[in-house]
C-alpha cells in the first residue's frame, strides 16, 4: 500500500519506491530505500510528515503516494 494510507505513529518498512528515476534517487537521497522502517508522525495540510532514520521530514502527498510500504 502507498505511505499515504498508512495508520498515523505505525511503523512500516519500505518496499519499493516507484515513479521516474529522478523521483526514486530523490527519495532514496533521504533515506526511502528498502527496507527501512519509516512511520508517519503526522498528515498537515496535504503534506505527510514522516519518521525516517531518526530524522523528521515532511514530504508531500503526490511524493508519499509513490512509497510503497
Amino acid at each position: 500500500m502507498p505511505l499515504t494510507m498508512a495508520p498515523v505513529g505505525k511503523s512500516n518498512t519500505v518496499k519499493k519506491i516507484n515513479g521516474k528515476e529522478e523521483i526514486r534517487h530523490f527519495l532514496e537521497s533521504l533515506g526511502f530505500v528498502s527496507g527501512s522502517e519509516v512511520t508517519v508522525v503526522n498528515e498537515m495540510a496535504g503534506n505527510i510528515i514522516v519518521n525516517i532514520k531518526d530524522t523528521r521530514i515532511a514530504i508531500s502527498r503526490a511524493m508519499a503516494s509513490k512509497i510503497m510500504v
